[in-house]
């Protein structure tokens, strides 16, 4: 994952804070950071990787229409 400068200052702020927020509140989001930061990356790496997440998350929610879903597992994730 590569950070850059692309896109609006301002928004790219605010989802960097939101990251914050996720990564205390949400295990999912927890799993990834610890995951990151467990194979050595940099913390603000790990970061950015959540913002990445929040923001797929959101582009799907509002391209697809469907509500939020908390628990919500992905049909190409093979789950044993």
């Amino acid at each position: 994952m590569r950070i850059t400068k692309m896109g609006g200052g301002l928004i790219r702020g605010k989802l960097f804070m939101c990251s914050f927020a996720a990564k205390k509140t949400t295990t999912a989001r927890q799993a990834l950071f610890d995951r990151l930061v467990a194979k050595g990356k940099n913390k603000k790496l790990a970061l950015i990787a959540v913002c990445d997440k929040l923001l797929k998350q959101a582009f799907a929610i509002v391209k697809w229409g469907a509500p939020y879903e908390a628990d919500f597992t992905s049909k190409l994730v093979l789950n044993p």
